[in-house]
């Protein structure tokens, strides 16, 4: 594959659902997607409540036989793309299909680095003084430690 045919994303202060939402269709329509700044997304909503819920999400083990899963991921990256899964038809063949066509990556790659990035300008946060937090801090939160991005 070449980078021209992948569709580069740049996710840095975009709205993670609203990102996600259009990555997935994308990937749905056979175009080969890669998000990079993946730590740079935001999620809307009061930090300490968005927090509270991931870990209360993270408290959930099958009962039975918890070394089953489900996994819960920390890496800012493999969290982005978890989020796009739940946008996809996953038990179908065409939402798993779709699910390995779509990349994450932490910054910017050097293979991406001289692409064009696709900026959404509806997805993008307008208003920065809005209670949010990035997908990297709430990482960091979750027990995620990487000196080099946080």
């Amino acid at each position: 594959m070449s980078e021209k045919e992948v569709k580069v994303y740049d996710a840095e202060n975009m709205v993670i659902g609203r990102l996600a939402s259009k990555v997935a269709k994308a990937a749905l329509l056979g175009d080969r997607v890669a998000i990079v700044n993946a730590e740079k997304a935001i999620i809307t909503g009061d930090k300490y409540t968005v927090i509270e819920a991931y870990k209360e999400k993270f408290n959930i083990r099958t009962s039975y036989n918890p070394r089953k899963g489900p996994f819960h991921h920390r890496r800012p990256d493999k969290m982005v793309r978890r989020i796009i899964r739940g946008m996809l038809p996953w038990p179908t063949p065409r939402g798993k299909a779709a699910y390995k066509r779509v990349q994450c990556f932490i910054g910017i790659p050097d293979k991406y680095a001289e692409s064009e990035k696709i900026v959404l300008e509806g997805s993008k946060y307008k208003s920065l003084r809005q209670k949010y937090i990035t997908i990297a801090n709430l990482s960091h939160e979750l027990g995620w430690r990487n000196p080099e991005v946080v």
